[in-house]
């Protein structure tokens, strides 16, 4: 089996559908000089190895936080989503305004 990283330098982008096998491009093969019945392995890398440990606690942080909230909703309706929306607003109005009158 031909290593992904020998088409590096080859950029494409695939889109893989349901029941259907995989599809290499003629111009693809040709590059990675491959003849008919050959086969490719694909590796796709583990996300715990794009980030130093030091980023993955950071993230982690960051994550744990946003898990934390402020969440809003969830709304039946859009018409209520719109309604918290223009509340949220006049409260940040009135808000703006008791800071200029000091």
């Amino acid at each position: 089996m031909l290593p992904v990283h020998a088409l590096i330098g080859s950029p494409m982008t695939v889109t893989v559908k349901n029941k259907r096998p995989l599809v290499v491009p003629p111009s693809v093969q040709r590059r990675a000089g491959l003849s008919g019945g050959g086969q490719l392995e694909f590796r796709a890398p583990a996300a715990d190895d794009e980030y130093t440990p030091k980023q993955r606690r950071i993230i982690d942080a960051q994550l744990d936080k946003a898990a934390k909230g402020p969440f809003h909703g969830p709304f039946d309706t859009a018409d209520e989503m719109i309604a918290h929306i223009k509340g949220q607003l006049k409260k940040r109005a009135a808000a703006k305004k008791q800071k200029r009158a000091r």
